[in-house]
């Protein structure tokens, strides 16, 4: 789901200026309440980190973020896109079935925004 800010910062990144950083970072967590569009954290999150990748085809972005050895562990049922290492503006939540990520396991996520008409 696409958060009330997450909302905010797209309509900003459309400024000449934008005042705010564009996405640039994937956390994930352990919490488990569905999703709400007044959410502008992760309910538990368990590790944030920079983006792998971030490219746009169209009109979809793709996001991706691979979390290696010792970057968060537990299971995984939660995830955000951020703009900042630490707080931040949050564009989505995402809760979903529990990944089991041990703390040498890696744990990869692709998260795709499609941008288009309701139909």
């Amino acid at each position: 789901m696409i958060v009330d800010n997450g909302l905010n910062h797209i309509a900003d990144q459309m400024l000449t200026a934008p005042t705010e950083a564009s996405m640039g970072y994937m956390a994930i967590g352990t919490g488990l309440t569905a999703e709400a569009a007044a959410d502008t954290t992760l309910e538990t999150e368990n590790f944030r980190k920079a983006l792998t990748s971030k490219t746009r085809t169209g009109n979809k972005v793709t996001y991706v973020s691979s979390f290696g050895s010792g970057e968060g562990s537990g299971n995984i049922t939660e995830l955000a896109l951020f703009n900042a290492a630490t707080l931040g503006s949050m564009l989505n939540r995402i809760v979903f079935a529990a990944k089991n990520k041990g703390i040498s396991d890696t744990l990869e996520f692709t998260v795709e925004h499609t941008y288009q008409r309701p139909v």
